[in-house]
């Protein structure tokens, strides 16, 4: 086990034999160079420069890079971290390329300094509120049909432990997250629009309107025509 007492910003290469620890701090991952095999109990990830991996505290894993590599490594101690946390797979997007960039800049300058506790705080803030890809995911493809084996390989977890994980994160089953923004449109579409029953099933990826109208009734308690007259008046 290792233990960290202050925010640490560098540089590393890995080695092509797998190793095998845990730390009691948060890490994150950044590819400059090559990728990284990390496996953990229910993760297994190949990191490329695409995106970067968040560990949490005490997390058994493998390591190992088989190409020339070099990551921008950040190790956060606890007391900077939310009370809990599980790892993330992060797509690099413009937000994330920057922090790594300041990172890198940091790292420069050196460990010693306010700027980098700072930007670890931002850091943990935005690890909060960041959505994962299978969540990205489901949100840009929720009115199609979704296999839970799907969004587990984007997380690169293994599909028994992805509903856990799912939850725990948001509260609820992928099946009823997908739902709920279903018949959020569903009922924006029906206040908004004088679309047909037809026309808007069709939108949310339902095989006809009588399966659509089943499931908001069963949502609802109401037929999607009945809800209509009664919110519009």
């Amino acid at each position: 086990m290792q233990h960290l007492h202050q925010v640490i910003c560098e540089k590393r290469t890995y080695t092509k034999e797998f190793q095998s620890h845990q730390h009691d701090f948060g890490q994150f991952l950044f590819p400059l160079q090559g990728t990284l095999d990390i496996q953990t109990d229910w993760q297994a990830v190949n990191l490329n420069s695409d995106y970067c991996f968040y560990l949490p505290p005490n997390c058994d894993h493998l390591y190992r890079s088989v190409d020339r590599n070099e990551f921008l490594i950040l190790d956060i101690p606890i007391r900077y971290l939310p009370e809990e946390t599980s790892s993330m797979y992060i797509r690099l997007d413009k937000q994330w390329d920057a922090i790594r960039y300041l990172l890198l800049e940091e790292a420069r300058r050196g460990n010693d300094n306010s700027s980098l506790v700072d930007l670890t705080r931002y850091v943990t803030n935005k690890l909060q509120v960041s959505n994962s890809p299978s969540i990205d995911y489901i949100h840009k493809h929720y009115k199609e049909s979704i296999k839970v084996e799907t969004l587990a390989m984007l997380e690169h977890y293994h599909p028994t432990y992805y509903s856990a994980w799912f939850k725990k994160k948001t509260g609820k089953s992928p099946k009823a997250y997908i739902s709920d923004l279903r018949l959020q449109e569903a009922k924006h579409l029906l206040l908004s629009s004088d679309w047909s029953m037809s026309a808007i099933s069709e939108e949310l990826g339902f095989e006809n309107s009588s399966s659509f109208t089943r499931w908001f009734v069963g949502c609802e308690g109401v037929s999607p025509q009945k809800y209509r007259m009664l919110i519009n008046g």
